[in-house]
């Protein structure tokens, strides 16, 4: 599992490198929780799917 992803944050409105801050498992599948160190926006992805865009 990556420490780090690009993505696309809302709060600086541009790609950014998200850092994994947690990760745990569920019996819904892998919970990682990615975090902007530029701005502190954090999203949740629960086995590939992801808040980032809701």
């Amino acid at each position: 599992m990556p420490l780090q992803q690009d993505a696309e944050c809302p709060s600086c409105e541009e790609t950014r490198t998200f850092y994994r801050t947690a990760a745990t498992s569920l019996h819904l599948g892998r919970k990682t929780k990615w975090r902007c160190p530029e701005c502190g926006f954090g999203y949740v992805e629960i086995d590939g799917i992801s808040t980032l865009s809701a």
